[in-house]
């Protein structure tokens, strides 16, 4: 059998790409290599206990029935319904740096006033600097890359307030040390600060499990455990692809999530030279389980982004770990239906890390390391929320040898390569990109790019 689409990985971007080819009546296969679907974006069992890798939020959170905006516009290409996702909105956030903060929840309005209170001497160029915003179309896929600290910084004169605004986006979608494309910034500035945050009660599983139980009701197939080695290449055209084992898979199209460089990596002799530079930004993450909820000890934020240094750095640290930055998530400080509340209490800490020291360690020296830094990131985090510690009654860390060996992403590179392929292209015939590397990010802009990607190329 020959597919009209084999799909490289079941992440948010392959699994919503499926879907909306499937509905087209289209013949698709979503190959993976691992047990679990979800990429980035997965949950897993341990202990006895669900833990979601990836999700803290998800973002472009929209009230139920709103007829406008990204989540909208996803529900409606892919024929689900709000309930499908149950997304709750967050309780609030802040970016907190010495001697400001900026508080924000899911209103925008509030949000431009607060930054206006907190930088009074700023408030007419912010104002400016988001008119810039709003007017900017993201979604043209033909514009040029432009650092996003130029254009900020042609508005915004507070160097303080410019690595505010900065720091929540470039910790959620920057592949890009110290800046960002323009159009990322916008993307994300929109998705976090105007649309904000919303999780679903049972996390990252309910929207996979939706997405999956649809594809396949449409006819499509999803095969698990099925690696691909090679992308298969006939005069300049893709054709399928090469298993692990050595099976071929033939497709009319082919469309990888894999990201730029490890697509390029996946088309042997066929790749471009030169190759295009892989990411090198990547996260520790540590879960902790509390026998108590987090507000019980006072802490009722969802997600608190902080820096302690004099100008907020992104790029990766000679440390294993920065420890003068993260993001703070609590998954319970949601405002769930009906009052519920999650089992047990949980907070997540995510730090910069640095990709070669993770990778590199023994096994003896990666344990040890995991411990040490985990307890670092707890005492760092407890400078800005209530102290939990005396409470954790479990806990799990992530790095970037973790990411890289369940994303396939080169240097555990959460946001892929720094240069993104807005029209998701390739050097070869029907072969496509989407998903991080194509350029739209966050779980919602992640599976708006599959379906972008579909609607571009494959339902033509």
């Amino acid at each position: 059998m020959t597919y009209d689409t084999v799909i490289i990985g079941a992440g948010m971007s392959g699994l919503a790409a499926g879907i909306r080819l499937a509905y087209y009546e289209k013949s698709v296969c979503i190959l993976e290599r691992h047990t679990t679907i979800g990429g980035l974006n997965s949950f897993y069992r341990l202990r006895n206990r669900n833990y979601d890798v990836g999700l803290h939020a998800v973002t472009n959170y929209a009230a139920p029935g709103t007829r406008t905006g990204p989540l909208a516009k996803l529900l409606k290409q892919l024929r689900l319904r709000w309930d499908d996702f149950d997304l709750s909105p967050q309780n609030g956030s802040s970016v907190a740096f010495p001697g400001h903060t900026i508080r924000f929840a899911n209103d925008y309005e509030e949000f431009l006033s607060n930054v206006c209170q907190e930088f009074p001497t700023q408030a007419d160029a912010f104002r400016k600097l988001v008119a810039h915003i709003e007017a900017f179309d993201e979604l043209n896929l033909q514009q040029q890359a432009v650092s996003a600290r130029k254009v900020v910084g042609e508005f915004v004169s507070d160097p303080v307030l410019v690595d505010m605004l900065f720091c929540p986006l470039m910790f959620y979608g920057s592949a890009l040390p110290h800046d960002m494309d323009f159009n990322q910034f916008v993307i994300m500035f929109k998705s976090i600060f105007k649309e904000g945050f919303g999780r679903p009660y049972s996390g990252v599983k309910q929207i996979l499990k939706t997405l999956v139980r649809h594809f396949k009701s449409l006819g499509g197939e999803l095969k698990l455990r099925h690696g691909v080695q090679e992308i298969l290449i006939e005069d300049g055209r893709a054709v399928g692809v090469r298993l692990d084992d050595g099976s071929e898979i033939r497709a009319k199209n082919v469309l990888s999530s894999a990201g730029v460089v490890e697509t390029e990596r996946l088309c042997g002799l066929h790749a471009a030279s030169p190759e295009p530079e892989p990411g090198a930004v990547s996260f520790n993450e540590a879960i902790f389980v509390l026998d108590c909820q987090p507000a019980d000890l006072g802490h009722h934020e969802t997600i608190v982004f902080y820096n302690e240094a004099p100008q907020f750095h992104y790029e990766p640290p000679r440390e294993p770990i920065d420890l003068r930055s993260g993001i703070i998530c609590s998954p319970n400080n949601f405002q769930y239906a009906n009052g519920e509340k999650l089992e047990e209490g949980f907070v997540r800490i995510t730090a910069l890390a640095n990709p070669a020291y993770w990778m590199n360690a023994n096994p003896e020296e990666y344990a040890e390391a995991k411990q040490a830094w985990c307890d670092r990131m707890a005492e760092a985090a407890v400078r800005h929320i209530p102290d939990f510690r005396s409470h954790i009654i479990d806990t799990d860390v992530f790095t970037p040898k973790t990411i890289k060996r369940f994303t396939g992403h080169l240097n555990g590179a959460v946001y892929g390569a720094p240069v993104k392929v807005l029209d998701g292209s390739t050097q070869v015939r029907n072969l496509y990109l989407c998903g991080t590397d194509q350029g739209f990010l966050g779980i919602i802009g992640s599976m708006l790019s599959g379906i972008t990607m579909a609607n571009n190329h494959l339902l033509q």
